[in-house]
């Protein structure tokens, strides 16, 4: 392929193949032969931005049309052998959701399923050519080795750097650079193109601008910045100017979507008259860098958020879901797009959108849809402020449940951490960086009291999802010469970006088990799974029945009586319970199973079955103040798929000792009428109470979402009978409405039981 020089473009074209998408998806023209491995007749592609010119969205030329390729079951498998069809050794990676933007035309390929040894993607199985079910925002992306196969004639790969475009833009302070704390907020603007990092030229630079590039680094403003300053300080120093004219509306989520304009080869004279192009960002609350930021955004009134992401692995992604008077629901996907969801992020303390999300990628929400068919122009400052249409449950399903990941500004947190032993990038012993007297230095965390909680965090901060595993003993995973325990008494709440946001001992280190065999170590995973009661049907179950004692023996046995029971009259006599049904779906978008092996369970005669979770709900009954009146605990009985969503099959079945978990789209559903599916209420007094269901209550197994594990009910016992109303998922109300609910519990009751 001849390269095309600079200085052929002019700068209209160059601003054409910017904002045109077939000028970047486009193959350079090329009078040289094809590719002849197995797909002759095929062309290959990578399309899209941002990105390197190793990666990018997949697109197929077929039968002269150009497409793309779904997401749905692709594998890093897939990746390589597509690599090697664009001319790369192998891949290092693959992406989903249309992580490079949506294609047009055509999907030709879905359900790709390739060993990763095929010579051509004609090799491997699929649906077959131009058969799927997925829309364009299920492109498939690959991350290709930047190593090249020998001898392989480019013809079929699009080599963005002869065509200049912004690949990437960072500030760059003006002074002391290297040492201003992360993340950097104001400095010169700086474009990073194939020759290098360029300043822009200021002439006709505008706050829009500012405010597209503030979004790009993951700020969700901009402010006025000492222009006078700036440019006193230029006139001492050299600049290499790369970029002018550029002018953007302000909604833009990219700069190369704005109008802009290169500096050719040849020209000497280069921002006359001008200075480098300055910014000035605002972080949003999570990432405020200094404590005069903080303080200042602590002292303005904020009413509750309207607007909260729900499922994401990452920081700035997940399902949207907004609040509607008092109950929060998720959003439709339907022409849901990157205006929106810029808006969402900039609205949440994010910068702009890197993807909208459709199809329930991040998890489908249950009960309300509050909105659908949102249409934004990008310069809203809050959802609820674009044009949209409220709808019912037959316009929209939780399986089009939108979504966004947003921009996140750089903290450098991920280069604190770091893993080592274990078998893959997601596992292993952690370790941490601390700057304590001397230089800087990695050590070990104590692994007393280390749990999923703090394993999450530990996962988060290397940006790599969730925990399946916090693990306090890693002999297994001995790395070698680091041997200092330089964290103890680490203690998270599981919402910490870092773990040095978590709450721990300091300098003075204290350790129960010494020695590197009980330091802390992680499992990490992309996806997690995501337990829900179905609430409604606490409140449609719940009854009172007074059960004789020579019924109870296996339930005492279990402790699933009240203490008092043990001095009990037996076989004698009565207790009260208060029985209902509980429906547990799995919501997110990994399986939910034991912690526990198979080899580890627990054999119950008394049932017949085994428990796999020591304890897997808590049911209580609290007075106004929290005070605990009354308790009952289940083991799982017997984690299995009772019934499933329509395209879904179950997995689990207990029977025969069978594999116990709960599947993605299913619900496990433990009867009133079952042994324990109760709480003993034999020695509550009458009054006015909350009915309280926590699931996973000690977080044995990983979640997305712990805040949504609590179910409560207000409930009223007048020593007889029984009222139940107004049960709810914990984080389903808002705040306001869960004050009124505690403050006045069973003084609404309407239903007797």
């Amino acid at each position: 392929m001849r390269p095309v020089s600079v200085w052929q473009w002019s700068p209209w074209g160059l601003l054409l193949c910017l904002l045109c998408s077939s000028c970047l998806g486009s193959p350079s023209p090329s009078t040289g032969p094809e590719k002849k491995a197995g797909s002759q007749g095929l062309r290959f592609r990578l399309a899209g931005f941002p990105r390197k010119p190793y990666e990018g969205r997949v697109e197929i030329q077929r039968a002269g049309e150009w497409g793309t390729i779904c997401d749905d079951d692709f594998t890093l498998q897939a990746a390589h052998v597509l690599c090697r069809e664009l001319g790369f050794t192998e891949a290092t990676g693959w992406t989903h959701s249309a992580k490079y933007g949506p294609g047009t035309g055509r999907i030709w390929l879905d359900n790709l399923s390739c060993s990763g040894t095929e010579q051509s993607v004609t090799e491997c199985a699929s649906r077959g050519w131009g058969n799927s079910d997925c829309t364009h925002d299920e492109d498939a992306g690959v991350i290709c080795k930047d190593q090249r196969l020998p001898g392989f004639w480019d013809s079929n790969v699009i080599e963005v750097e002869h065509h200049l475009q912004v690949e990437e833009v960072r500030i760059r302070p003006a002074v002391g650079w290297g040492r201003r704390p992360l993340p950097v907020t104001e400095g010169l603007v700086e474009v990073r193109l194939p020759d290098g990092w360029s300043q822009v030229c200021d002439k006709g630079w505008s706050a829009h601008n500012s405010h597209v590039v503030c979004g790009m680094l993951g700020f969700p403003s901009e402010k006025r910045v000492n222009a006078a300053f700036y440019r006193l300080l230029a006139q001492r120093q050299q600049h290499s100017f790369g970029l002018h004219g550029v002018a953007c509306v302000g909604t833009e989520a990219h700069l190369s979507l704005c109008s802009l304009e290169f500096y050719r080869a040849n020209d000497t004279a280069r921002c006359p008259g001008g200075a480098p192009a300055v910014v000035s960002c605002v972080p949003g609350p999570l990432y405020a860098a200094s404590s005069g930021q903080k303080k200042q955004q602590q002292s303005k009134p904020q009413g509750e958020a309207r607007v909260r992401l729900k499922g994401g692995a990452h920081p700035g992604e997940g399902r949207v879901e907004v609040l509607k008077a008092s109950t929060w629901g998720t959003v439709c996907d339907r022409k849901w797009d990157l205006h929106a969801a810029s808006v969402v992020c900039r609205e949440l303390g994010f910068g702009s959108a890197q993807a909208a999300l459709s199809g329930a990628r991040m998890g489908q929400g249950m009960g309300a849809i509050h909105l659908s068919e949102v249409r934004c122009s990008g310069q809203e400052l809050s959802l609820w402020k674009c044009p949209h249409k409220n709808i019912t449950a037959e316009d929209c399903s939780h399986s089009q449940d939108a979504g966004v990941r947003c921009n996140l500004p750089y903290t450098g947190a991920e280069t604190r951490i770091r893993l080592s032993g274990g078998r893959s990038q997601h596992e292993g012993r952690v370790e941490v960086q601390i700057g304590g007297p001397g230089p800087l230095r990695w050590g070990l965390i104590c692994g007393d009291d280390w749990g999923t909680l703090e394993a999450m965090v530990a996962c988060r901060q290397l940006g790599l999802g969730y925990a399946n595993h916090g693990l306090q003993e890693t002999w297994y995973w001995d790395s070698g010469n680091i041997t200092e325990v330089v964290m103890s008494g680490v203690r998270c709440t599981g919402t910490e970006l870092s773990l040095d946001q978590c709450a721990h001992h300091g300098t003075h280190i204290t350790c129960k088990r010494t020695g590197t065999r009980f330091t802390a170590g992680v499992i990490c995973s992309e996806t997690a799974s995501d337990l829900l009661l179905h609430s409604a049907l606490v409140q449609e179950t719940a009854y009172i029945e007074d059960r004789p004692l020579h019924m109870l023996y296996c339930a005492a046995e279990e402790n699933c009586l009240a203490s008092s029971a043990r001095s009990a009259n037996w076989p004698y006599g009565h207790r009260r319970l208060l029985r209902f049904s509980s429906q547990i779906h799995n919501l997110g978008r990994a399986d939910f199973r034991p912690k526990a092996g198979r080899h580890s369970w627990v054999w119950h005669e008394c049932h017949g079955h085994y428990h796999s979770m020591d304890i897997f709900t808590h049911y209580d009954i609290l007075t106004p103040n929290g005070t605990k009146v009354a308790e009952g605990h289940k083991a799982s009985f017997c984690l299995e798929d009772t019934e499933c969503q329509e395209d879904v099959s179950k997995r689990y079945e207990c029977a025969n000792f069978g594999e116990q978990g709960i599947t993605v789209g299913c619900w496990d559903l433990y009867r009133h009428d079952i042994d324990c599916q109760w709480i003993d209420i034999t020695d509550v007094k009458p009054g006015n109470y909350i009915l309280q269901v926590v699931i996973n209550p000690n977080f044995e197994v990983a979640e997305s979402d712990f805040t949504n594990n609590a179910m409560k009910c207000n409930c009223k016992y007048d020593g007889h009978r029984i009222w139940v109303h107004n049960c709810h998922i914990g984080d389903a109300f808002s705040e306001e409405a869960n004050r009124r609910f505690e403050r006045y519990p069973g003084q609404t009751s309407n239903q007797i039981i």
